[in-house]
């Protein structure tokens, strides 16, 4: 760990990157009130700061069944096509004012078709809200790249439809491909038809692995699905008797030699019961002995979080200093799933010299 320090006011300033980040768990408070009222659905309270500490409180549970029941209020404002293009437009938005220069949003389509859109009507709609944002962003001089991941629920029966989804939009914004939902008895490998066609089609993907479920659930969306980049990936540290002493076991080491990249995400994993504190995260462990960490907002509205908020907690809480936030930025632009030239663009001209200004 460096000991070179930062305070708040520059970690604001600071760019970053955000490569784990749902689309449905970071809307603004306001904007879920807004939208519910258009289509009378109920919330739990129609005051935006008292629906913010809601889901704040409800994520705290530790229950990571609980912490995923959250969003069925944000789901139920995402089924139109109104709604998709207010929250797209405000997802990349927000983003930009948390200095964020690229970020990868995912969601599942089949979660937003409730209202009547097909699934390519959702892709596209998204598509344009996020296209929406950027202009914005950039024409107020704080330039964001977002690329797409699309998802299949792992619990579902559609995982091959967003495969295809995947497929079919690569060239107009989505970059990749994930399965989430819940992951204790939901085996990616029940979903190998779908990750060996985007393997022959070239589309990149990321599997949720690691978090409510351990080692065999790594091993098997690396050896047999075949995955890029592991989502979360917090229980990695099982394979790693002594973190101290840093000896890797097959696996821990595959995923360090091979530099697979970990979205890791500290406060989500805090409320789900995969971390104690955030001094305690493996993130820092395993950033200190190699491995390609990367730091994520997982659900920014559902944990009350930003990545302003979560380097922040780095900073105070694990010691981390201005070098340790540019590994795990720098990191997370090379497992981008868009071209070398882009991210090495990313890097070489807005990352690096940002951070030299700041030490």
């Amino acid at each position: 760990m460096n000991a070179t320090r930062v305070d708040a006011d520059v970690i604001r300033r600071l760019p970053k990157a955000v490569l784990h980040d749902h689309l449905d768990g970071g809307l603004r408070p306001a904007t879920v009130v807004d939208l519910a009222a258009a289509v009378g659905h109920t919330l739990p309270t129609t005051d935006p700061d008292e629906l913010a500490a809601w889901y704040y409180e409800a994520a705290n549970s530790g229950d990571l069944v609980r912490y995923i029941a959250t969003f069925e209020h944000t789901l139920a404002v995402m089924q139109n096509r109104e709604g998709l293009l207010r929250v797209a437009e405000e997802y990349v938005l927000d983003l930009a004012a948390d200095g964020v220069v690229y970020a990868e949003v995912r969601y599942a389509p089949e979660l937003n078709t409730r209202g009547g859109l097909s699934l390519s009507e959702v892709v596209e709609t998204v598509q344009e809200g996020l296209a929406a944002g950027m202009a914005k962003a950039a024409a107020a001089g704080t330039p964001v790249r977002v690329g797409t991941l699309l998802c299949g629920m792992r619990m579902f029966d559609r995982v091959r439809e967003a495969a295809d989804l995947a497929v079919a939009y690569r060239d107009a914004g989505v970059v990749g491909f994930d399965i989430a939902g819940a992951e204790d008895g939901f085996p990616p490998a029940d979903h190998l038809a779908a990750f060996e066609h985007l393997r022959r089609e070239n589309v990149p993907f990321t599997i949720h692995a690691g978090e409510a479920h351990g080692l065999p659930s790594i091993h098997q969306a690396l050896q047999v699905c075949g995955a890029q980049r592991i989502g979360h990936g917090v229980r990695i540290t099982e394979d790693i008797p002594d973190l101290a002493a840093g000896k890797l076991g097959r696996l821990a080491g595959w995923v360090r030699d091979r530099r697979i990249a970990l979205e890791m995400c500290p406060t989500s994993n805090l409320q789900t019961g995969c971390a104690t504190s955030i001094a305690e995260h493996p993130i820092t462990a395993l950033k200190d002995l190699g491995f390609r960490v990367t730091l994520n907002t997982d659900n920014r509205l559902v944990s009350g979080t930003t990545m302003t908020r979560e380097m922040s907690l780095l900073v105070e809480e694990a010691g981390w200093g201005i070098e340790d936030l540019r590994t795990v930025t720098v990191n997370a632009l090379k497992s981008a799933f868009i071209p070398f030239d882009e991210r090495n663009a990313l890097i070489e001209d807005v990352v690096l010299p940002a951070y030299v200004a700041a030490l």
